[in-house]
């Protein structure tokens, strides 16, 4: 066979340099993928809406944000000139915390404005609120009771929603989540994620989005406390369709068998403080102890979104080396830094892209 010999600066040979270059920083046919995903003007009402490229690119956005800011020490005014209107018909501490001090980090004005400064839906009609907030900041976060007055804001309104929480689901705690998580495991496909506690908002978007990252997800609920049907059909659709395994049961020992994380949530959520009597006989068993650990995977950890009552989980688990509760936390600053950047700018990862 004859062979060719190419100049330095022949076509064929800078293209295999490009490629070992392209190589060496890291890259792959995965993160061209990625790299042409853009999400800027969208709203994030539910990772329902959001597919596997899309999630794995804010995932992508966050850790870039938080290797830069909190290990680079570099000021990065993306937002500069920029406001967010936070709504909060809830309190929450990490909620509010994580977005206006994120928001003020990378430059830009957050309003923080509770039922008690916003005529949102009362002496104002949501609709209206919308359009005028529209015309006054950039971007809306509302943490609020029902999941329709998110959906009617973001009808209504020319710029982008962001769910800070409602009664169906809570996409921002899952993003913080899986972040820890990727961080911890290194990758999340194949891992398993164990539910045990109430059918309620958090779980709901565990569903939407752990099967478009490969993890398999077990769920224990008592009886009459599961998921949504109209939720549980999905995410019974996205677990055929990506190949993971999804399970319910009503035993907790059962759900946690061979799994890697365990996690679950508070019993009585704001707005069910009357049920707490039944709630607490109903759930009686659910407690998370070293116990439930001991039929998980060796490398099991726990999650939890916090604010945490004893029933669901004991000291011993709660303050162990397994827990990532205040890494969880943190990471809700980072994930949302990395949504509110990707919802209102073009930014590109400088880092290289991560497992996933």
């Amino acid at each position: 066979m004859s062979s060719k010999l190419f100049s330095v600066n022949s076509p064929i040979l800078k293209c295999l340099k490009t490629f070992q270059n392209t190589r060496a920083r890291g890259f792959s046919a995965g993160a061209a993928s990625l790299g042409s995903v853009n999400l800027q003007g969208r709203s994030f009402l539910t990772l329902k809406d959001f597919n596997a490229d899309e999630i794995k690119r804010l995932l992508w956005v966050s850790g870039d944000l938080k290797q830069r800011i909190k290990h680079g020490k570099q000021y990065l005014p993306l937002l500069q000139g920029k406001s967010i209107a936070m709504i909060f018909e809830k309190r929450s501490t990490r909620t509010r915390m994580s977005t206006e001090t994120g928001f003020a980090l990378l430059g830009g004005h957050p309003c923080f404005l509770t039922s008690q400064d916003i005529h949102l839906g009362v002496n104002e009609s949501c609709r209206d609120t919308a359009k005028v907030l529209s015309g006054l900041c950039d971007i809306v976060l509302a943490r609020v009771y029902s999941h329709s007055m998110l959906e009617d804001l973001d009808k209504e309104a020319s710029i982008p929603i962001i769910n800070g929480l409602s009664d169906l689901y809570h996409p921002i705690q899952i993003m913080a989540d899986f972040l820890t998580l990727q961080e911890h495991y290194g990758s999340l496909s194949g891992l398993t994620v164990s539910w045990i506690g109430d059918g309620n908002n958090v779980l709901h978007s565990f569903m939407m989005t752990a099967a478009k990252l490969g993890v398999h997800l077990k769920i224990a609920t008592p009886k009459g406390y599961g998921p949504e049907n109209s939720v549980l059909q999905e995410a019974q659709r996205l677990s055929k369709q990506h190949g993971t395994q999804l399970v319910l049961t009503s035993d907790p020992m059962e759900a946690a068998h061979s799994s890697n994380v365990l996690v679950t949530d508070t019993w009585v959520s704001m707005g069910q403080e009357e049920e707490k009597k039944k709630r607490l006989k109903d759930f009686h068993g659910y407690q998370i102890t070293m116990q439930t650990g001991s039929v998980a995977n060796p490398d099991w950890t726990f999650l939890h979104c916090l604010p945490r009552k004893q029933e669901e989980v004991d000291d011993q688990v709660f303050y162990s080396s397994r827990s990532l509760v205040f890494p969880e936390a943190e990471n809700r600053k980072w994930t949302i830094m990395g949504l509110m950047v990707s919802l209102l700018t073009d930014y590109a990862p400088q880092s290289p892209m991560p497992k996933f």
